[in-house]
């Protein structure tokens, strides 16, 4: 009988070096790629570094100013009241002016606009954007709006990543990148705080741990950090004094001000996006009006008491060194709550990191306080909890705890607070997504892309890029199972290591980065796609 035998199939060796070859062509790639980047990115942080810096003087200034003609006018008591609440009044009238006449993108903090452009649903126009934002933030919180120059910072820190990127001609993917960078420059030069400006970029704007977008990020906020630090000096933005560790038996403390800041962060989100839908709603000839009015209502209060209004430093580092009473923090708390909420409302250009800062160390003096006198053991030092209340509350409102704490670490100095800030942060966070609160500026961007659902960037074809979060509605569907509507379909997908065409039958993973091309008609997608791909979103979005 013969031996039959199976013939081996020839070996082909360009088949068995295609994986060697591609991902030597990823490596020199991804090599390439940083070789451009980061001195591009060192460009943006040295820009957006001036531009915070020029930014940080003018307002410093015109605090000094406000401050002058309040003093001035409280030695006439019979008529010195009409001054700070004219000068308020006109502030907010023009800022707000300005603003809607030649770069509506330019009101509020400009933070949820800037997430939009990264999304690719809005366009930058940096030459409109840059000096409407940086002359009507400068007269809005210049003259007593309870507003912060932070938010504005980073939205003008995109802008100039936006507007280098132009000039030097880089590809889309590129623009995007030093767009995420300039942001994080920003926010480093305005708090002197460099890793939080890297870590915001990750956590919140970008919400991309890609390693071209982190080095770029990285070297950005450097670069500002440094030039800021040259122009205003090296000292953290509030002089605290340098507090010891707490007791452990501090700790269970330290968490029921992390749930107390979670819910009252809740409250404010609410608030803050009920008073903004309020003035939404007053017809458009009455809104300068209304703008007006309420920067004379803050302008009053200026005159009563100046550490009220403007973006509260003062205020809050009265509060970070414990000199205030019991009995006075729910008012100032009240009163900054209430004017940060009504400066927001009206559109001008002002961001509202530091009001909540404020409000965060308000509310961590009063537990401080009051634990002081039932455990003065436990807390020796009240105005400890108004250092950590700060990161508490931020986590709350802004849902990024690890931007909370490091930016609180890095702006303060108190390296001995880390174990109380985890605790309080981990709490505040817990108890806000307990209530099922959206992020504010998540809910600011929704409420944003509803009312414009007939923005340019809908009246031709749009590309768009999401990454799907870990328990995303998305996650674990077949492309043909995403509900997606005729004219809106993916193009792309990639997992870091590859990339690939999708077809009817991909499954989607977590962490996967889609690409999506919508037509004008298909505009609907853009909303099925971002609530698809984000942690919580509705899954009716995506049925």
């Amino acid at each position: 009988m013969k031996n039959e035998t199976t013939a081996s199939p020839p070996f082909d060796r360009e088949e068995a070096d295609a994986p060697a070859r591609s991902e030597i062509q990823e490596y020199l790639t991804a090599r390439q790629q940083r070789r451009w980047i980061f001195p591009r990115a060192a460009l943006v942080g040295l820009c957006a570094g001036i531009t915070a810096l020029l930014f940080r003087a003018a307002l410093t200034g015109a605090d000094a100013l406000r401050n002058q003609l309040i003093t001035w006018a409280q030695s006439l008591p019979a008529l010195g009241w009409l001054f700070p609440m004219l000068l308020a009044s006109l502030g907010a009238l023009i800022s707000v002016a300005v603003t809607r006449r030649f770069a509506p993108e330019a009101s509020g903090s400009g933070i949820p606009h800037l997430e939009a452009v990264l999304y690719r649903f809005r366009k930058l126009d940096w030459k409109r954007l840059l000096p409407v934002k940086f002359l009507g933030g400068v007269v809005a919180i210049g003259s007593g709006l309870a507003l912060g120059r932070e938010g504005p910072t980073v939205q003008m820190g995109g802008a100039v990543g936006d507007a280098v990127s132009r000039l030097l001609k880089v590809t889309e993917r590129e623009r995007l990148t030093l767009t995420s960078a300039g942001a994080g420059a920003g926010l480093a030069a305005a708090f002197n705080a460099p890793l939080s400006g890297l870590i915001f970029v990750l956590e919140e704007v970008r919400r991309d741990f890609q390693p071209i977008v982190f080095g770029a990020a990285f070297v950005a906020a450097v670069l500002a950090d440094i030039v800021a630090r040259v122009g205003s000096g090296q000292f953290p933005i509030f002089a605290v004094p340098s507090y010891p560790v707490p007791p452990l038996p501090a700790l269970p403390i330290f968490a029921l001000l992390g749930i107390s800041a979670g819910l009252l962060g809740v409250v404010f989100n609410r608030s803050l996006l009920t008073v903004t839908a309020l003035y939404a709603r007053i017809p458009a000839r009455f809104t300068l009006a209304a703008a007006a009015l309420t920067g004379a209502l803050v302008g009053l209060v200026g005159w009563f008491s100046p550490v009220m209004i403007g973006s509260g430093h003062t205020l809050a580092e009265t509060a970070l060194r414990g000199d205030m009473l019991l009995g006075a923090i729910p008012l100032f708390f009240l009163i900054r709550f209430v004017l940060t909420a009504a400066s927001y409302g009206t559109g001008a250009p002002g961001g509202i990191f530091a009001p909540m800062l404020v409000l965060g160390a308000l509310l961590g003096l009063a537990v401080g306080e009051i634990a002081h006198q039932f455990y003065p053991a436990a807390v020796p030092f009240p105005a400890v909890f108004a250092v950590v209340g700060m990161a508490a509350y931020f986590t709350a409102i802004v849902r990024a705890p690890l931007t909370g704490i490091m930016l609180i670490l890095e702006m303060t100095g108190n390296y001995n607070q880390m174990l109380p800030l985890l605790v309080a942060c981990f709490c505040s966070y817990a108890a806000a997504e307990f209530m099922k609160d959206l992020p504010i500026y998540e809910a600011l961007l929704e409420r944003d892309l509803r009312r414009s659902r007939e923005a340019h960037l809908l009246k031709e074809p749009a590309v768009v890029e999401f990454i799907l979060q870990a328990g995303a509605p998305f996650v674990g569907k077949e492309v043909r199972f995403l509900g997606l509507p005729p004219g809106c379909i993916l193009v792309r997908c990639s997992d870091g290591k590859r990339e690939w065409l999708p077809k009817a039958n991909t499954r989607l993973g977590a962490n996967m980065r889609i690409t999506a091309m919508v037509a004008p008609e298909a505009a609907d997608g853009l909303e099925i796609l971002r609530r698809g791909c984000q942690a919580g979103g509705s899954d009716a979005a995506a049925e």
